[in-house]
């Protein structure tokens, strides 16, 4: 599976237009992650605890999108993007989407 977050991919054709696919995921803060990223915000850093959340939700998102896209029968993703959302206190929704294409 192909994923662009440009209009096409250099070098393919679009063939077939499937329409927009899409994939989520919610995350709740771990209390582990916020005693640690209480003390960074003290000493500063990177808030690893946190990246780690968001690149795992990132992938859980973008490969529910891309299971879907392939249920259509497309084999690219085009003008992908990614959202978050506040869902309630403590949890956030990553949505991955695009347009599910078959190229050439």
């Amino acid at each position: 599976m192909i994923h662009s977050n440009t209009e096409t991919i250099p070098g393919k054709e679009i063939v077939q237009f499937f329409g927009v696919v899409s994939g989520s995921t919610v995350r709740a803060k771990h209390i582990g992650r916020d005693i640690m990223a209480s003390l960074k915000n003290i000493i500063g850093g990177e808030l690893k605890g946190y990246t780690e959340l968001l690149q795992e939700a990132r992938n859980d998102a973008l490969v529910r999108m891309t299971e879907q896209a392939e249920s259509l029968g497309a084999n690219a993703v085009v003008n992908v993007r990614f959202s978050t959302s506040s869902i309630a206190q403590g949890a956030a929704e990553l949505f991955a989407y695009g347009t599910a294409v078959r190229v050439e």
